[in-house]
């Protein structure tokens, strides 16, 4: 599979709106080794970004964070802004996971401030669904309106019903969770009108966001209706979450115990019962309890209803618990995972930084160096010698000759930045450094490297050299005197051009007025 072909395979899991987490998790590891193969870094970040969503909705939130931490990394350094709004998108989802609802907003912002000419449709849509989403948790319902309805113009205005479906889903269930039924009613009308107007059929997940706002609207013969098709659909190999019959077979109870057809909403509850013990879902079991409660109070059980109660209520303590464990460990998870990037930060730092005198070394000079040099026509580089530098060393002592060095590469450091803000000083060893300077002509940056040279000639060395002088040779090369755009090209000629400083008498700048002209000297 070539580069092109691996994106489009990306971009299907990436845009996918219905989920089958195990098949599509399997998929993302498999996109994974090709992209390695290939050796593109996008690719394999986009596959492990698809990875941590799929973990996170397979239930592991910890995973998910885990393994999203590179990913946002890699995006931002590498200005892959497409893929850094996917990541705070994902971002904002495990906050939501764990309750967090300040920082569910603020990724779900970001996700949204970072769409661009790149997105696709479906980001432009889902990103606002789900800032919306994260507006509603934080009890800003008016401002999660206008997201949805943007998302839902934007759906119609792209041709997406297929989208706008999902919208109204997210939508109508938002205005159900803060107690707005009527309004959740008249967005599941608009939702229905959307499937039949392009022929869709609803999937067993709506269905069961129609139903639980029937029922608050006390249209219970119309929701056990619903619910029964819901379960009917979902019997007929819908997809659908590992907990999705339970709860169907729950809020189908729940119309039935209010139509008072008790015997069917037992035999409903009690099937919701089973697949709760079946599939260890705890978080389900809680409402089974709560629900057969009302049940018993509703039959005039009142004995019953108050052991049910009970049990509701120690099941809840526990799932309450175990919750705040799984919270607090994927916290944990998140905590060690940055620590351990900070870390890994520091190291990567250090080891492009000279210990000595602080500057950067050749490691990071081969990292930055060939990318300028193909990129940048007037790219200037200056090698800097210290003269006589043995001389300090025997006179006075290697710690004085270090001191030297250092404060040599202080003065180097400060003045380049003074006229080059992009550039940099690397320590190449012993007494030799090298100047980066992009975006300067050759001509312009040896005036600047001149005063450089002067300045360091000019600093007080009295109490570090007892009058011992010092001052530097450099040998200057740009881009176009190196004939081949090479480093080691670029690097020979101003090194050839330090040697005649060096054969010149020292202390003077070497450079090459023309492409092909001999060495001139400030």
């Amino acid at each position: 599979m070539d580069g092109e072909r691996l994106s489009a395979a990306l971009l299907e899991l990436e845009d996918e709106i219905n989920w089958d987490a195990a098949a599509m998790l399997e998929r993302a590891v498999q996109l994974e080794e090709l992209a390695l193969a290939l050796g593109d870094e996008l690719l394999v970040a986009r596959a492990r970004l698809s990875q941590a969503n799929l973990h996170m909705r397979a239930g592991d939130v910890a995973g998910a964070a885990r393994r999203i931490w590179k990913v946002h990394q890699w995006a931002v350094e590498h200005d892959a802004r497409q893929l850094t709004s996917r990541t705070h998108l994902v971002w904002s989802n495990i906050h939501r996971l764990l309750g967090d609802a300040a920082q569910c907003l603020e990724h779900a912002v970001l996700s949204v401030e970072l769409l661009d000419e790149t997105a696709t449709d479906h980001m432009r849509i889902w990103h606002r669904v789900k800032l919306g989403d994260a507006l509603s948790l934080s009890g800003s319902m008016d401002a999660a309106r206008l997201r949805y309805r943007q998302a839902a113009e934007l759906s119609s205005r792209l041709g997406r019903p297929d989208l706008l479906l999902a919208v109204l889903n997210n939508f109508a269930y938002a205005e159900y969770a803060a107690g707005h039924h009527d309004r959740a009613q008249q967005v599941t009308g608009q939702l229905q009108d959307v499937a039949k107007t392009f022929g869709f059929r609803l999937d067993a997940s709506l269905l069961d966001t129609i139903g639980a706002i029937q029922i608050e609207n006390g249209q219970h013969a119309e929701a056990e209706k619903t619910l029964l098709a819901c379960i009917d659909l979902h019997n007929d190999g819908n997809q659908d979450d590992a907990d999705a019959l339970a709860e169907y077979l729950l809020t189908l109870s729940r119309a039935q115990r209010c139509l008072a057809a008790y015997g069917r909403a037992q035999r409903s509850l009690d099937a919701s019962r089973r697949l709760c013990v079946e599939r260890e879902l705890g978080h389900v079991m809680v409402r089974v309890h709560q629900e057969q409660a009302e049940l018993h109070a509703a039959r005039g059980e009142f004995a019953e209803a108050f052991a049910a109660h009970k049990e509701f209520f120690a099941t809840y303590t526990r799932q309450h618990s175990l919750q705040r464990e799984a919270q607090a460990r994927t916290r944990q998870v998140m905590f060690e995972t940055e620590e351990a990037r900070q870390e890994a930060e520091r190291f990567r730092e250090q080891a492009r930084r000279d210990p000595l005198t602080g500057l950067r070394n050749r490691r990071y000079l081969n990292e930055q160096l060939p990318g300028l040099i193909a990129t940048d026509p007037e790219l200037t580089v200056a090698i800097v010698d210290l003269d006589h530098f043995k001389r300090i060393n025997d006179e006075l002592s290697h710690d004085v000759g270090d001191r030297v060095l250092v404060q040599a590469a202080k003065l180097l450091e400060t003045e380049l930045a003074a006229v080059t803000p992009r550039g940099f000083v690397v320590r190449l060893g012993g007494e030799e450094f090298l100047m980066v300077l992009p975006e300067t002509p050759t001509e312009q940056a040896v005036e600047k490297i001149d005063a450089i040279r002067r300045t360091i000639k000019g600093f007080s060395w009295e109490t570090l050299t007892a009058g011992v002088p010092v001052t530097v040779s450099v040998g200057v090369a740009g881009v176009a005197d190196a004939g081949k755009a090479t480093q080691p090209a670029l690097l020979s000629v101003a090194d050839r051009h330090l040697y005649a400083a060096k054969h010149g008498g020292r202390d003077r700048v070497v450079w090459s007025r023309t492409r092909h002209g001999q060495a001139s000297a400030a």
